[in-house]
């Protein structure tokens, strides 16, 4: 049986992706911080869960010295977790600053490495790293999440390099807008035209299904954000002001973050 770690399994796109993965016959471990939260949806797939804070490094290695006690090898793992955080560098707490680079940047670099031997023990296995549209565009209220996800974004692309010669290949996943519990997508789900562009999870975990089955590298969803992403190579400037005048009419929905569990 093919075993797959999904990390903020319990709710949004880990959650939809373990359900997605075990219909084609995966067994998932899914990590996040509440077990209380995680465990039903474990039985409910008949798979596995372990509490973990992946911006913990030293929790994230004992999680999974655990896991390898049960499971010699592993052939997938998903970088899903993160957190919100919706407001610019001047504005949010340096806590929250601080919290939103180890979980949603450091958070996955821990993961890679601590279950890098038994990804290796699988090979040829994968790697998934759940990124965002952040990561390709800056601009709006939401400069130190972009931040930590442009980060994200560089190290999937550079460990690919790395992971390639030891038989791991990584799947990038830029996805914009999804509506989820840590993530609501009020302002957007209230414009007619905005709505369009908001995903479910269930889309999402869809998708990035697919996109393994078919051996991709990186995916950006909806396919037609890949044209913001390349306006914002070629005129950053332009397209970081016209985000933040959309940012401005929406409200910037500062305040009003649900933070997952």
């Amino acid at each position: 049986m093919r075993i797959a770690v999904v990390t903020g399994g319990s709710t949004g796109i880990g959650a939809a992706l373990a359900r997605a993965l075990t219909a084609s016959g995966w067994r998932c471990i899914l990590l996040a911080r509440n077990l209380e939260k995680l465990q039903p949806l474990a039985d409910e797939i008949g798979g596995e869960a372990e509490a973990c804070d992946v911006s913990n490094r030293a929790d994230v290695d004992q999680v999974a010295a655990r896991i390898a006690k049960r499971h010699p090898a592993l052939h997938l793992l998903v970088n899903n977790a993160g957190i919100p955080a919706r407001g610019t560098f001047l504005e949010l707490p340096p806590e929250r600053i601080e919290q939103v680079v180890r979980t949603n940047y450091l958070g996955g670099v821990w993961c890679t490495r601590a279950f890098l031997p038994l990804l290796e023990a699988a090979a040829p296995a994968r790697v998934v790293n759940v990124v965002s549209i952040a990561g390709l565009v800056t601009g709006g209220a939401f400069g130190p999440y972009a931040a930590a996800k442009h980060a994200q974004l560089a190290f999937s692309r550079a460990i690919a390099r790395e992971l390639a010669p030891r038989g791991i290949s990584v799947l990038t996943v830029n996805p914009g807008p999804v509506e989820t519990e840590g993530f609501p997508q009020r302002d957007l789900l209230t414009r007619p035209m905005a709505r369009r562009a908001v995903l479910q999870p269930d889309e999402v975990a869809e998708r990035i299904v697919k996109a393994l089955e078919r051996g991709r590298s990186e995916i950006v969803l909806p396919r037609y954000l890949r044209a913001v992403a390349l306006a914002e190579s070629l005129a950053p400037t332009v397209v970081s002001r016209l985000v933040s005048r959309g940012a401005g009419r929406s409200g910037a929905l500062r305040g009003r973050e649900r933070p997952p569990q």
